[in-house]
């Protein structure tokens, strides 16, 4: 499982790579093309190096420490020890909803973040069971395809939205091709 997500993340890679060419190149000809790429690699960039950061930071989570949970942080060494994966940090969100992810671009650098409303809610054994379902996905390596994968979706939407806006005068505007672009976007990012 680990070896096709690997090759899964960089499929998802070079697809974005490639979309943002095409649609550049579409767009402005080979100069379009050329800041397509540009834009590309660093969107690329920052997702594979940045989305367990921008995942933790999107939800408010803030780490801590041993002392402060010392329940969670047990539940998740034990978990992390059976799957064989470095301990991940682990974070918690204010947030009253109950809900827990994964975030990270491979175990070494994994995130577990919790909210305050699964911690009221569940009690320890269903705590466990939402961690071991959430680190299954760090020892998978899913989190990483699921981040690009997600990120082409948005970058489908954000590219339609520029061909829509910038892409001529008004005779030349296309609302029906922003509105196929909105309704393929989420259906690119599934990954399977």
């Amino acid at each position: 499982m680990i070896g096709i997500n690997r090759v899964k993340t960089w499929i998802l890679i070079a697809a974005m790579g490639g979309l943002f060419l095409a649609i550049g190149a579409l767009i402005g000809g080979r100069t379009g093309a050329t800041i397509a790429l540009v834009i590309a690699i660093v969107f690329n960039f920052a997702m594979y190096w940045f989305s367990g950061s921008i995942a933790v930071k999107a939800t408010r989570s803030k780490p801590v420490t041993e002392q402060e949970y010392p329940q969670l942080y047990r539940i998740v060494r034990k978990l992390a020890e059976a799957d064989h994966i470095p301990m991940p940090e682990i974070y918690v969100s204010e947030m009253l909803q109950p809900n827990a992810f994964a975030t990270g671009r491979n175990p070494r650098n994994a995130k577990v973040a919790v909210t305050k409303g699964i911690l009221q809610l569940l009690d320890e054994r269903e705590l466990r069971g939402v961690l071991a379902h959430e680190l299954s996905h760090v020892a998978n390596r899913d989190i990483l395809v699921s981040s690009i994968a997600a990120a082409i979706g948005t970058a489908i939407s954000y590219l339609a939205q520029m061909a829509f806006w910038f892409g001529g005068d008004d005779d030349n505007a296309n609302p029906l091709m922003l509105l196929v672009a909105w309704i393929v976007a989420p259906l690119a990012s599934f990954t399977g």
